[in-house]
Parts: structure tokens; C-alpha cells; sequence
């Protein structure tokens, strides 16, 4: 299976692509999975470039690419005025309209100050809805003070879970567009507890 990491982390080294690694090193620790990354700050140029005249370059081709064959997602944004940064949002307005329907998909992002914890909740959550991935239950956000600390572990190891899960219960034998099964809230919900 293909994972598919998109850091829109602008400094090297990165808090942001190091989350996105930890992430994905958490979620192939279940299933195996051939990780492939994606660094926004490597495409900025292509991006308003796509913006202006309409047709992707053969780096952001590559990237769009990558996106639509994963059969999951790991995004990761810093925060910027208390929501993903610019480039982050510019990515996902280039790509096709249908490019995430179904996709599995694990917000995560980085901030300087825990107050900015929402951002998963109020910007993250509901541009990928409204993008129809099918985005995990658990967010991972982390500020400067997380990284050492008690707690972030937790909650990449529960996140990473789900992903696993959801990438290998819909990646295993996807349906056909045209013939989706309902699968009631309960069952996905159950199938997603850890098990243990």
C-alpha cells in the first residue's frame, strides 16, 4: 500500500516534516506501506505557477500524482494566523476536484503555543470534508512544548491506528464509485477501536 506524506513545513530541519515522519514511521509500524513525502516549500513556485496559467509543472504533476494513487494520507501544516498556511491550502486548490473522495486521510499540525490546537478542528477538519476524504477521528497537534512530552506519543500511536485501519479495510478491495457500500457509523466506528 502507498502512503503519501504531504509537509507544508517551510524551515530545514522541519517540526513539521518530523511529525509527518513520525506519523507515517507509526503507521507503518502495522501495515506495511511504502511511504512517499511530498515537501510543499519544493513546489511553491509550481503552485502559483498552476494558479496563473493553469497547467501544473513536472514536479507538482508528480506530487498530484502520488496523491491520487495513495491509498492514504498523512497532511501536516504549520499554523499560521491560527489556520494551514497559504501554501498549504494553494496545494490542495490545484489538485482535481475528486482527487481525495474516499481517501483516507490523518490532519496533523505544528504550532509554536498549544492555543492554536483548534486549527485540526476548525480549518483542517473541514477543508478535507469538504474535499470527501474520509479523515481519522484522532487529529495530531503538536506545539513547540509537545515534542519530549508526555502525551504526543499517545496520540500519534492512536492516530496512526487509524489510518492503518482504514487504509487497509477500504484499500484491500475498494469499491467501484458507482457501487460504494453504506457500511453503518457503528461497524466503521467498532473496526476502528484498538483491539487488546
Amino acid at each position: 500500500m502507498k502512503l503519501v506524506v504531504v509537509s507544508a513545513g517551510l524551515s530545514v530541519p522541519s517540526s513539521t516534516r518530523l511529525l509527518g515522519d513520525r506519523l507515517a514511521a507509526a503507521v507503518g509500524a502495522r501495515t506495511p506501506v511504502e511511504v512517499e513525502v511530498v515537501e510543499l516549500r519544493d513546489l511553491a513556485v509550481e503552485i502559483a505557477h498552476n494558479f496563473t496559467n493553469g497547467f501544473p509543472g513536472r514536479k507538482l504533476s508528480a506530487a498530484q500524482q502520488a496523491i491520487t494513487a495513495a491509498d492514504g494520507l498523512i497532511v501536516v501544516t504549520p499554523v499560521f494566523s491560527a489556520s494551514y498556511s497559504g501554501l498549504f491550502k494553494s496545494f490542495f486548490d490545484v489538485l482535481e476536484q475528486d482527487a481525495l473522495a474516499g481517501k483516507p486521510v490523518l490532519i496533523a499540525a505544528t504550532g509554536g503555543t498549544a492555543r492554536h490546537s483548534l486549527v485540526l478542528e476548525h480549518a483542517l477538519r473541514p477543508l478535507f470534508a469538504h474535499l470527501h476524504a474520509v479523515v481519522v477521528p484522532t487529529g495530531v497537534y503538536a506545539a513547540s512544548e509537545d515534542w519530549g512530552a508526555e502525551g504526543l506519543d499517545g496520540r500519534i500511536e492512536r492516530a496512526a491506528g487509524e489510518l492503518a485501519a482504514l487504509m487497509t479495510g477500504l484499500g484491500s478491495a475498494r469499491p467501484a464509485k458507482d457501487d460504494l457500500a453504506v457500511v453503518p457509523f457503528a461497524e466503521q466506528l467498532a473496526a476502528l477501536r484498538p483491539t487488546g
